[in-house]
C-alpha cells in the first residue's frame, strides 16, 4: 500500500499510579524485607532460576495495525482490560501501508513490538526471514489448537512454528441486500440467483452493486469474487494449487472465475457500469442497495461490511441482510471462504508475550465481536450481539469445506498483480487473454522467492 498516508498513534489508558506505602505496619515491612533477603540468597545459591521473567508489571507495549475508525476504537476498547490488570500500556500505531512500514522499521532496527500482519503471503516472507518470534513458548499452543478453527490455527504455522495467531474473522461471499426489497427468499443454487435477480432487477435497477476502489489496495474486492467462484466451480483441490502456484493463470479453472465475474460487471449488470465499480470506494459500494428506486439488489462483500451498510447519514437504520454465496457445481456445497486479523511478535519483551498471550483469550476476543461486524474463530467466543453476527459465526464453524482469501495468502507479488488484473479486465474483458498471461509470468517470479 502507498506509503504517503499518515500514521497516528494512540495510547490506550494509563499506567495505575504507584500505590503509597503509608500506613502499612512495620511488622508487615519487616516481613517484606526479611522475604526480599531470602529470596535474594536463594538466586545467589541457584535455587531459583535467576533468568525466569516476572510477569511484566508496567511498561510499554507497541503495536502497528491498519486498524483505523470504528475498527481501531474496538481494538483500543479490547486493551482496556489488559492494561488494568498488567499496568501495561498499549500505544497503537495506525497505518495504511501496513507492510512498507514493517519492512522499513526492521531494516532500521525499530519495529514494533507487536503487529498485524498484512496476509499469510507476507506472514510467510517475514516468519523465513527472521522477522517474526516463534510463539510456541510464549503461549499455551495446546488450549489454542483445542480452541481454534483448525484452518486458522495450520495459516499461522510456518516451518513447523508458529508464528502468527488470529484475534478476529471474517467470512467472505456474503450477499448484503435490503430486507425490504429483496423479499424472494434464499435461491438454492448461483443459476437460480442470477435468473431471479434478473426478473426482479427492472428499470433503473441493476442485479449488482461493485465498488473496487481502495487506494493502493484497489481491485482487491474483485479478487473475492474470482475466488468464490473458482472454489464453488472447480473444488478445493484446484484452489490450493492455484495458492500454492501450481495451477497456472491460463487454465481453465482460473479462465472461467474470471469470465464468471466479468458477467457480474458487464455494463447491464452492475450499478454505474464498469466506470462505476472502478470509481466506486469499496466501504460505500452498498448504498445504492437503500436508494429509491434501488440502485442495485445485491453486494458482494465480507462479514466486516455490516458497520458500513449502517453508516450512511442518508439512511441512518438501513434493514438489510445477507444471503450465503449459493452453490454452483453440487460436488462442492458446504464450500466457504474466509479471512482474518493475523498478529505476530516482532520484539520478544514481557509486554509483548503478555499482550499476545491476551489477544487470543475468549474475553479480549469477545469484547471486538460484542460491538458487531466482527466474528471470531475461537470457538469458546459467544455473545453475539445480533442474529446476523450469530449465523455469520454459524457458518464459518460448520463450512464442510473452508478456504483462506486465496490473494491474502498469495506471495505479495502475486497478491498485487491479482489486484491489478481485476482492474484491467474490468475495464476491459476484451484482454483476458493478455493479462491471464502476464498472470503465469508474475506467477514463474513470485513463488520463486
Amino acid at each position: 500500500m502507498s506509503a504517503t498516508h499518515t500514521t497516528h498513534t494512540r495510547i490506550a489508558g494509563r499506567t495505575p499510579a504507584r500505590r503509597s506505602r503509608a500506613g502499612i505496619p512495620a511488622s508487615a515491612v519487616r516481613l517484606a524485607r526479611i522475604a526480599g533477603a531470602f529470596a535474594i540468597a536463594l538466586i545467589v545459591a541457584g535455587c531459583v532460576d535467576a533468568g525466569a521473567a516476572p510477569a511484566p508489571t508496567g511498561g510499554t507495549v507497541r503495536v502497528l495495525g491498519s486498524w483505523e475508525g470504528p475498527e481501531e476504537a474496538a481494538f483500543m476498547e479490547m486493551v482496556k482490560p489488559f492494561e488494568v490488570r498488567t499496568g501495561i500500556r498499549v500505544v497503537y500505531t495506525s497505518t495504511r501501508d501496513l507492510q512498507g512500514q514493517l519492512e522499513r522499521g526492521i531494516a532500521a532496527g525499530d519495529p514494533p513490538d507487536v503487529a498485524g500482519l498484512p496476509g499469510p503471503g507476507f506472514m510467510t516472507q517475514l516468519a523465513r526471514s527472521g522477522g517474526l518470534k516463534d510463539l510456541t513458548g510464549v503461549i499455551d499452543v495446546a488450549s489454542y489448537k483445542a480452541d481454534t478453527i483448525p484452518s486458522f490455527v495450520s495459516l499461522g504455522t510456518i516451518d513447523g512454528r508458529l508464528v502468527g495467531v488470529f484475534i478476529k474473522a471474517t467470512v467472505k461471499g456474503l450477499l448484503w441486500y435490503d430486507r425490504s426489497v429483496w423479499t424472494l427468499g434464499t435461491p438454492r443454487t448461483w443459476d437460480e440467483l442470477v435468473q431471479v435477480a434478473r426478473v426482479k432487477a427492472t428499470g433503473v435497477t441493476r442485479p449488482w452493486c461493485v465498488g473496487l476502489e481502495s487506494g493502493a489496495a484497489s481491485g482487491w474486492p474483485g479478487t473475492d469474487w474470482i475466488e468464490d467462484f473458482l472454489l464453488r466451480q472447480s473444488g478445493p483441490d484446484a484452489y490450493d494449487r492455484w495458492v500454492a502456484g501450481t495451477l497456472r493463470w491460463t487454465s481453465p479453472e482460473v479462465r472461467r472465475a474470471f469470465e464468471a465475474y466479468g458477467q457480474v460487471v458487464a455494463d447491464g449488470a452492475v450499478a454505474g457500469g464498469a466506470d462505476g465499480a472502478l470509481r466506486t470506494y469499496f466501504a460505500v459500494a452498498g448504498r445504492p442497495l437503500f436508494n429509491q428506486p434501488p440502485g442495485c439488489l445485491f453486494l458482494h462483500q465480507g462479514s466486516f461490511m455490516a458497520p458500513f451498510l449502517g453508516d450512511d447519514p442518508a439512511h441512518p437504520s438501513p434493514d438489510f441482510d445477507f444471503l450465503p454465496f449459493p452453490d454452483i457445481d453440487p460436488k462442492y456445497a458446504g464450500s466457504l471462504i474466509g479471512a482474518g486479523d493475523l498478529m505476530g511478535m516482532i520484539r520478544d519483551t514481557p509486554q509483548a508475550r503478555e499482550l499476545i498471550r491476551y489477544l487470543i483469550t475468549p474475553e479480549a476476543q469477545s469484547i471486538w465481536v460484542k460491538r458487531g461486524g466482527v466474528i471470531s474463530g475461537n470457538l469458546r467466543v459467544s455473545g453475539y450481539p445480533d442474529d446476523i453476527s450469530e449465523r455469520e459465526a454459524r457458518l464459518l464453524q460448520s463450512a464442510t469445506r473452508f478456504r483462506f482469501d486465496a490473494s491474502d495468502a498469495m506471495p505479495e507479488l502475486m497478491n498485487s498483480g491479482f489486484w491489478q488484473a481485476v482492474l484491467d479486465y474490468t475495464r476491459d474483458q476484451d484482454r483476458l487473454d493478455d493479462i491471464l498471461a502476464h498472470l503465469d509470468a508474475v506467477q514463474a517470479t513470485a513463488y520463486r522467492r
